[in-house]
């Protein structure tokens, strides 16, 4: 199973589609972690799990739940969590949600741990990432053997094999 993940794309409909139109035929679920800063009903979201970041207006839904190949997924921003400065509140309610990944955004800084069995992956910033100089995205992927991995891209589609991790 493969799983795309975006945030915080500020509005860029090009980048958005390029990533997206690029991996699109390899993957099972596209996930944007917020800030997109687009219409509910914009064609670049079209079949995304969406959620609203604290730049947007459009009224995605604030978390989503979602089941994915027998992993749940948490689905937030994570402003409403502090996480520019503590995984704690987001752990905590992924764990009342049951979820096994959460995925967020909002720092801009690209990451991903494994916490209390729950692996936390945040993509990055496709349009303003910190601590890199290029966008960056993640693909999260369960392989057969039950391993899990999350390979980081830059805005070009390059693997960023350095930051990529196998949990």
């Amino acid at each position: 199973m493969n799983v795309l993940i975006i945030s915080d794309t500020h509005g860029w409909k090009d980048q958005l589609l390029q990533v997206i139109e690029r991996h699109k035929n390899e993957v099972d679920a596209i996930i944007h972690c917020g800030d997109s800063e687009l219409p509910v009903d914009a064609k670049e979201l079209e079949g995304v799990l969406t959620v609203q970041g604290n730049c947007d207006i459009a009224p995605f839904p604030e978390e989503i739940i979602q089941e994915i190949n027998g992993k749940v997924f948490y689905i937030t921003h994570g402003h409403y969590y502090n996480v520019k400065h503590s995984l704690m509140n987001l752990m905590y309610r992924s764990e009342e949600v049951g979820a096994d990944i959460v995925c967020f955004g909002h720092s801009h800084v690209f990451t991903s741990e494994r916490s209390n069995d729950k692996l936390f992956i945040n993509p990055g910033s496709l349009k303003n990432p910190r601590l890199v100089t290029t966008g960056t995205y993640a693909i999260y992927t369960l392989h057969d053997d039950r391993s899990e991995e999350v390979t980081y891209y830059d805005l070009q589609g390059n693997v960023m094999k350095e930051w990529s991790k196998t949990f």
